[in-house]
């Protein structure tokens, strides 16, 4: 993920990936759970904490924004099943 212009985005790296079609923008929260799983094996459960420990929502809250989050990410294909 990078910041351009105030905006974070995920872009892949390398010569051979280069295809601006598929840069992703990322609001706030979503840069929070990114940053908060990339990398590593992950859980909803972990999600929700990266989002209830930045920010001031309940967990029930939280959920949903993960699991909408998610079905986004997964219909863009930036993350697999």
């Amino acid at each position: 993920m990078q910041d351009v212009c105030g905006h974070h985005v995920i872009v892949a790296t390398g010569l051979e990936n280069i295809d601006f079609s598929k840069i992703v923008s990322l609001n706030e929260s979503a840069a929070v759970i990114w940053n908060a799983v990339v990398g590593k094996d992950f859980t909803v459960s972990d999600m929700v904490k990266a989002l209830t420990d930045e920010y001031e929502v309940s967990a029930n809250q939280a959920e949903g924004d993960v699991k909408d989050t998610l079905a986004r990410w997964r219909e863009i294909g930036l993350i697999e099943e």
